[in-house]
């Protein structure tokens, strides 16, 4: 049974750890300090570099807010972390295919993709996978043959 807590433990800390990323990594695009604008003139409002690695723009910025926030308010719950890593995993999974596309690399004009952006997107995908699919199959796994053991 102590497995299971850690395995709980771990996909909540997953989704901490994700939300805390994306909030500071939102956050920086919203200050100057931390955002190198870009060399080619761009239509774009707000449109940079955070740290001078990642593109961004202030959609790009909320929606790093919002899935943060989103993340620190799921690690409250095991069923929340999980639901959350699962979303998670799916969408910037999506979005770093998507960046590979030349004509869907800005999702359709609404925010950078391409760039640094695939390998963020692909790495923090992989780790949400494993805690909202793997860990979590652990538990239920540990569940159905603890109930089984008590019969």
């Amino acid at each position: 049974m102590k497995t299971s807590t850690s395995s709980n433990s771990s996909i909540s800390y997953g989704a901490l750890s994700l939300g805390l990323l994306f909030l500071l990594l939102g956050l920086a695009g919203f200050l100057p300090a931390f955002v190198v604008p870009s060399e080619n003139f761009t239509s774009q409002p707000g449109f940079g570099y955070i740290f001078g690695v990642f593109p961004t723009n202030y959609f790009h910025n909320a929606i790093g807010i919002l899935v943060g926030v989103w993340g620190i308010a799921a690690f409250t719950s095991l069923s929340g972390s999980i639901v959350f890593t699962r979303i998670f995993a799916i969408l910037y999974a999506a979005g770093a295919i998507l960046g590979l596309l030349p004509f869907a690399n800005t999702l359709f004009g609404l925010t950078p993709l391409f760039g640094n952006n695939i390998w963020l997107n692909a790495i923090t995908a992989a780790f949400a996978f494993y805690c909202g699919f793997v860990k979590s199959a652990e538990i239920s796994m540990q569940s159905s043959s603890s109930a089984q053991a008590s019969v």
